[in-house]
């Protein structure tokens, strides 16, 4: 290469063929060191980008059109051009805020947070009203309104479960003497086994006998004979005779009278006055009602706090029966005494006290079930919850674990508390 040449491509002055263009490439074959003008994107052919959100503009509304706009405004009615047309208004103009504010306020009354599904317990709190307020042609005995007010209670619970539910397993459990027992079955073998036993009471008001001719005598005894005698599993159909023979049961013993209550409801190896036998009644409903609501997912409280009274002073004046039973077979300690304590005399007692809307206290005789229960020869003082009491007298809770409060003669305590636990069955 010439000189000249050279000079020429420097400088870019040369004209010949061979010169290097001016446009800064970098000659043939090679790319241009300065980038050539992009294209324009309206020139592409390509589709426009989209131009980026602006902030809405708001209407231009006169003042009165704005104040009718409140209303629709407090419901969440309001297109969002017109919501936002009042939301600026109401920065400006206090009398429309002010108003804006109570409507607010009263919309938050009229949408009420909780569900608008009936309270699944409002059944039964609607019977207990009833039962309560509502008089009688033919006034119920005290002693009887218990059992009326729990079978109510369970067969509300019964008309509110499904098919299905009649078949999901349910566990009898009660105290065996010594340990805990139980036995499987269903919500609709629980109804069997109600009204089975309330045959009892049936059959000692001269009414019809679920178990017929041949009924046996014992609780235990006549379930496992109703159970063997109908069909097994026993289906939903067994609640119409257990409606049916409470219904009766409760008329009858309405139109007998309170002097009906010293009748005898023999129970194979012990008898009951007829009021206490209705209390027992009563109770079971009440315990085997609360295993069915557990089985089935349904909220169920305890009864009425002047039936669980009841049901509680029962359990406290057999007490001392069970207790010499236990210490007759051997399972309590024999008392202190070398005899009994004649009937009718104060004895060692122990304080019984139940806490609770539907507690009290009693004072339990420790040596034979004819003393009297006595604070100047108190022991012992024992206190529990009014439900956790009626828990263990069914069974459904060790005795062990029982008592809340315990003060005094630690073998009486866990006599009684055992006892409690003994009065349970199936």
């Amino acid at each position: 290469m010439t000189g000249a040449e050279f000079s020429g491509a420097q400088d870019g002055t040369g004209s010949g063929d061979g010169d290097v263009p001016r446009d800064g490439g970098g000659g043939l074959g090679r790319p241009p060191r300065i980038p050539l003008p992009r294209a324009s994107v309206e020139d592409g052919g390509q589709p426009l980008p989209e131009p980026p959100d602006l902030p809405p503009v708001p209407l231009q509304l006169p003042h009165d059109v704005l104040k009718s706009l409140l209303g629709a405004w407090a419901l969440a009615a309001c297109s969002t051009a017109e919501a936002l047309a009042v939301e600026v208004h109401l920065g400006d103009c206090g009398a429309c805020a002010d108003e804006a504010r109570r409507l607010r306020e009263a919309v938050g009354l009229l949408h009420q947070p909780e569900s608008l599904d009936l309270d699944p317990g409002l059944r039964t709190r609607v019977l207990e009203a009833c039962l309560d307020r509502r008089p009688a042609r033919i006034p119920l005995p005290a002693w009887a309104g218990p059992y009326d007010a729990e079978t109510a209670r369970l067969d509300a619970l019964l008309q509110d479960i499904g098919d299905a539910e009649w078949h999901a397993p349910v566990r009898l459990r009660w105290f065996d003497g010594e340990v805990p027992a139980s036995r499987r079955t269903t919500v609709a073998g629980v109804i069997a086994h109600l009204l089975s036993v309330d045959g009892l009471v049936a059959t000692a008001l001269g009414l019809e006998d679920p178990l017929g001719a041949a009924g046996a005598q014992g609780p235990a005894a006549r379930t496992e004979a109703f159970w063997q005698a109908s069909h097994f599993p026993p289906t939903r159909a067994v609640r119409v005779p257990w409606r049916e023979q409470s219904h009766r049961l409760v008329q009858t013993v309405s139109f007998t009278g309170g002097g009906a209550g010293r009748l005898g409801v023999s129970y194979g190896d012990f008898e009951l006055p007829l009021h206490d036998a209705m209390l027992d009644r009563a109770f079971e409903c009440w315990v085997h009602a609360e295993d069915i609501a557990e089985a089935v997912d349904y909220p169920y409280g305890p009864p009425a706090p002047r039936h669980l009274h009841r049901m509680i002073d029962l359990a406290a004046r057999m007490l001392p029966t069970a207790l010499a039973a236990r210490r007759q077979a051997g399972l309590a300690a024999p008392g202190p005494t070398p005899h009994l304590v004649p009937a009718g005399q104060p004895g060692r007692s122990l304080r019984l006290e139940i806490e609770g809307s539907g507690g009290g206290e009693w004072l339990i005789p420790l040596d034979s079930p004819g003393a009297v229960g006595s604070a100047e020869f108190e022991v012992a003082h024992v206190a529990l919850d009014d439900v956790e009491f009626c828990r263990l007298a069914a069974g459904h809770v060790p005795p062990e674990e029982a008592a809340a409060g315990q003060l005094g003669d630690r073998s009486a305590i866990r006599d009684v508390l055992f006892a409690a636990a003994s009065l349970s069955r199936m």
